[in-house]
C-alpha cells in the first residue's frame, strides 16, 4: 500500500515541477531576451548570437527557477490532497506526515544534486561563455554588420556607405568607398553593385566593386583622376581582434574547487572574503533544496472549508525573499560589512527555523499554520471589496443625478 502511495504522490507531484520548472525558466528569461536582441542589434551583431548567450545564462537562472520549480510542485500536489480530501483519508488509515514526506524528499535530493552541479561547475563556465560573447560582439570577431544608409568605418581610412543590401549582406547596392592613405593619397569610388569575397591571406577580404566611377587624388592640391570602371577589387585590411581574458577573473567565473582553493591560499584579506561569501552562498543555494518539503506541506493545506490559495503565494514570496536576502549578504560579504559565512547561514537558520515550526503546527490535531494569515487576508480582502462596492455605488448614483437634471 504505501509503494502505491509513492507512486501517486511522484505523479502528483513531477508535472506541476516540471510544469512550474519550465515556466519560471521562461519567465526569468524573457525579460532578458528583450534587452539581448536590443544589444545585439545595436553592436550590429547577427540575431542567431541571441540564442546561443540565452543559452549561456539559464544555468543562472535555474538556479532560482528549480527551487521554486520543486517548492510548487510539492505545494501543488499537497493542496491538491487536502482539497479532494484525500490527506484527510491518508491520516486516518495510519500514514503519518512524515511519511508523506518520503517522495518529496526524493525530488528535494535529486534537484538538489542537479543544482549543486549547476552552480558549482556549469554556471561558472557558461557565465564565462556569455562574457566571451559580448567581447566578440563589442569587438566585431562575430563580423559585425553594415548598417544601410550610415557611413561606416571599417579602420585603415576607409569609410562605406550602402544604399541597400540584399540576400544577407551578399549582394550589396549602391556604394561609396572612401580610402585615405598614409601619404595623403585618396581614393574614392562608388559603383552600382558590390559584394565582400575571401582571399588567401586571412588578414584581408575584399571587396568587389561592379559599374561604378573611382576618383584618385594622389597626393593633396594635385588634380585627380577619374575613370569608369566595370569590375575593381578593393582589398581591405581586417582589424586585429584582442584575446578574450582567461576564465577566473570575478567569483561568478570560477568554480567550487577554485573558490575553495582560493579561500585556502589567498594572502589578500578582500580576495579571500569574496571567495568565502560566493562559496557559501552556492553551497546554501544547494541545501534550501532539502527545507522546501517542510515549508511546501504546511502552506498547501488551507484552512477546514477555505479554498484560499494564500499559501500558494506566501511560499513564492518567502522563498524570492530568501534568495534577495542571499544576494545581499553576498555583496555585504564581499565588501566585508558582514562575515560572509554569517550573512548566508543565519537566513538558512531563520528559514529553517519557520519551516519547521510551521510544519510542527501542521502535526498537531487541528493545526492550521496559515489559519490566521488566512482569516486576515479574508477580512482584509472583504473590506477593499465593500469599498470598491461602496465607490461604484456612488458613482452609478452620481451618473444617475447628472442624467436626470
Amino acid at each position: 500500500m504505501t509503494k502505491r502511495i509513492d507512486r501517486y504522490l511522484f505523479g502528483l507531484i513531477i508535472v506541476p515541477l516540471f510544469g512550474t520548472l519550465v515556466v519560471a525558466a521562461m519567465l526569468l528569461v524573457l525579460d532578458r531576451m528583450l534587452r539581448l536582441f536590443d544589444f545585439v542589434i545595436n553592436e550590429g551583431g547577427p540575431v542567431s548570437v541571441v540564442w546561443r548567450m540565452l543559452g549561456n545564462l539559464l544555468p543562472e537562472y535555474l538556479s532560482l527557477g528549480i527551487p521554486i520549480g520543486v517548492m510548487l510542485g510539492i505545494l501543488l500536489a499537497f493542496r491538491r490532497l487536502a482539497m479532494s480530501s484525500e490527506l484527510d483519508t491518508l491520516l486516518a488509515v495510519g500514514v503519518s506526515y512524515k511519511r508523506l514526506l518520503r517522495v518529496p524528499f526524493v525530488f528535494a535530493t535529486v534537484f538538489a544534486v542537479v543544482n549543486f552541479g549547476i552552480v558549482g561547475w556549469l554556471q561558472p563556465v557558461t557565465r564565462y561563455a556569455y562574457e566571451n560573447l559580448r567581447f566578440e560582439l563589442r569587438s566585431g570577431a562575430l563580423g559585425a554588420s553594415i548598417k544601410v544608409g550610415e557611413f561606416a568605418n571599417l579602420g585603415g581610412g576607409l569609410t562605406l556607405r550602402v544604399e541597400e543590401s540584399r540576400n544577407q549582406g551578399a549582394d550589396l547596392r549602391g556604394l561609396f568607398v572612401r580610402a585615405a592613405g598614409k601619404d595623403g593619397q585618396i581614393v574614392a569610388a562608388t559603383a552600382a553593385r558590390g559584394t565582400f569575397l575571401a582571399t588567401d591571406d586571412p588578414e584581408y577580404i575584399l571587396l568587389r566593386l561592379s559599374d561604378g566611377t573611382l576618383v584618385h587624388s594622389p597626393k593633396p592640391g594635385a588634380t585627380p583622376r577619374v575613370l569608369a570602371f566595370a569590375q575593381h577589387d578593393l582589398p581591405i585590411r581586417l582589424p586585429e581582434m584582442a584575446t578574450f581574458r582567461k576564465r577566473g577573473e570575478g567569483n561568478l567565473e570560477a568554480t567550487l574547487p577554485e573558490l575553495l582553493h582560493t579561500m585556502v591560499t589567498a594572502t589578500d584579506a578582500t580576495e579571500q572574503r569574496s571567495a568565502s561569501a560566493s562559496f557559501n552562498r552556492r553551497i546554501v543555494q544547494c541545501v534550501i533544496m532539502f527545507l522546501l518539503p517542510f515549508l511546501a506541506f504546511p502552506m498547501a493545506v488551507p484552512p477546514k472549508r477555505s479554498t484560499s490559495a494564500l499559501g500558494v503565494f506566501l511560499s513564492i514570496i518567502a522563498l524570492v525573499t530568501f534568495h534577495k536576502f542571499t544576494e545581499y549578504g553576498e555583496r555585504m560579504g564581499t565588501l566585508g560589512r558582514i562575515d560572509p559565512v554569517l550573512a548566508q547561514w543565519v537566513p538558512f537558520a531563520l528559514f529553517l527555523g519557520v519551516a519547521l515550526w510551521l510544519f510542527r503546527v501542521l502535526e498537531r490535531p487541528g493545526g492550521q499554520p496559515i489559519g490566521a494569515l488566512d482569516r486576515w487576508f479574508g477580512k482584509i480582502t472583504g473590506f477593499l471589496s465593500g469599498l470598491a462596492g461602496k465607490l461604484v455605488r456612488r458613482q452609478n448614483w452620481a451618473d444617475d443625478v447628472l442624467s436626470a437634471g
